[in-house]
């Protein structure tokens, strides 16, 4: 079978650097697209075991132009798309409701839900049209998706809203083949888990320190997710560290 063609949004670290490597080590071809060069470039010379050298696109993805320019490109080079993994977002930082500035609030709106849906559309647009037909996205919602951290009200409600662009994108992609689904991540080290092991506030005012897995068993999910025939489809899935405060908590 020939390589799979995957484009990755928020490629240049975190959870989207882990997937890129993830694929790669798999024989993907992988597009990586992130807000600046350099650290795309820096995940692309990590993605041992890849098809061909990646194609790094500098991508906002919270604009249609820049979106399509992406797509484009990924289409331009390998022919078509066979995976979105729809990754790119803002934590927004933490800020009581009363308190949050409303530009703030859409910034984290416009790239974590606006965005999100910019790149569905547009692997709609492409895989539709490709021979054979079809593709898989996997949207990466958070556990914030359903169960909320306290101060974090932008970055709740944008990925409650990944979650209704999954179920929307799910059911109007049968006639596709296109598959949609989405991972559910907890704790997976970042740039933003950095500070875990020092605290997290808990809904009853607490400050308790949580456990942090790999973001490389994130890329292995994501993996896994797309291993299936495009007649199945892992419609959600949640990777978390088996002691994560989550199940019971709040």
């Amino acid at each position: 079978m020939s390589a799979r063609i995957a484009i990755i949004t928020g490629a240049g670290s975190g959870i989207g650097r882990a997937v890129a490597v993830s694929l790669a080590a798999r024989g993907y071809k992988l597009v990586l697209a992130g807000r600046r060069a350099e650290p795309l470039d820096e995940t692309a010379a990590l993605c041992e075991g890849a098809a061909e050298p990646p194609l790094c696109v500098p991508t906002n993805v919270a604009d249609a132009d820049s979106v399509k320019a992406l797509f484009d490109a990924a289409v331009a080079r390998f022919g078509r798309v066979d995976l979105l993994f729809n990754n790119a977002g803002l934590n927004g930082g933490r800020f009581h409701i009363e308190d949050m500035d409303a530009a703030a609030f859409r910034e984290v709106v416009d790239v974590n839900l606006t965005g999100a849906f910019l790149c569905m559309q547009a692997a709609f647009r492409v895989m539709k049209d490709q021979v054979p037909m079809g593709g898989r996205i996997i949207n990466n919602g958070s556990i914030s998706a359903y169960s909320p951290r306290p101060d974090t009200v932008a970055y709740c409600a944008s990925k409650h809203g990944v979650s209704g662009l999954t179920k929307a994108g799910s059911l109007e992609g049968r006639k596709y083949d296109i598959a949609v689904g989405q991972i559910d991540i907890g704790n997976a080290a970042s740039a933003f888990s950095e500070s875990f092991a020092r605290g997290v506030p808990q809904a009853d005012g607490r400050l308790v320190p949580e456990p942090v897995m790999s973001a490389s068993l994130v890329g292995d999910a994501v993996v896994y997710m797309d291993s299936l025939p495009i007649e199945a489809n892992v419609f959600e899935l949640t990777v978390m560290p088996t002691k994560m405060p989550f199940v019971g908590r709040g």
